[in-house]
């Protein structure tokens, strides 16, 4: 369970979040070649390969879709950078999936994994959901064998409801919560 503390500041609605080390800032068309470089890369799908994006087109289509988001809930995914350095490590953030939940997503370049990063966003996407919407649970699709990510939703404080089916893409994985919900 996370028993950590971040404090984080919310600048414009939720499109820009600073953290004590990262600055979130909702995704845009300008970050497609950072995303890509993020996104296309195979360590970042090892646990699940199909999704790597080999396009640059694929990318900008992911971003799109993110905006999209942001446009119906006031919520979705930030590109996220090292306050310290400007360097962009990852993305992720939470969207809203068609049981009405929210999906708890991130992915981190590789050379930013072990430092928390993932947690401290995790915390901000919680809090952020919680915010725009306190009813609706925020669940965390995570393969039994992603360890680093099972770890995250742990310290997140999220708990095991066990396989479910995800309904963004129909694929048994462990949905972790932030309460109990009933998963179909």
């Amino acid at each position: 369970m996370w028993t950590g503390s971040y404090r984080f500041r919310v600048i414009s609605d939720f499109e820009t979040v600073m953290t004590p080390r990262l600055d979130l800032r909702a995704v845009q068309d300008v970050d497609t070649d950072d995303l890509f470089v993020i996104s296309s890369d195979p360590r970042t799908w090892v646990h699940a390969p199909s999704g790597r994006h080999e396009s640059v087109q694929t990318t900008r289509d992911w971003i799109a879709r993110a905006r999209e988001f942001w446009a119906e809930d006031g919520l979705s995914y930030w590109l996220v950078r090292l306050r310290q350095s400007d360097e962009v490590v990852g993305v992720g953030g939470v969207q809203r999936q068609t049981s009405g939940n929210w999906n708890l997503h991130y992915r981190f370049a590789p050379s930013s994994w072990g430092h928390g990063f993932a947690t401290e966003l995790g915390v901000a996407a919680l809090e952020a959901a919680h915010s725009r919407d306190g009813d609706a649970a925020v669940v965390a699709w995570v393969q039994s064998d992603n360890v680093p990510s099972l770890r995250v939703a742990e310290r997140l404080g999220m708990t095991n409801l066990g396989p479910h089916v995800d309904p963004s893409d129909g694929l048994t994985r462990l949905a972790f919560t932030d309460r109990f919900i009933e998963l179909a």
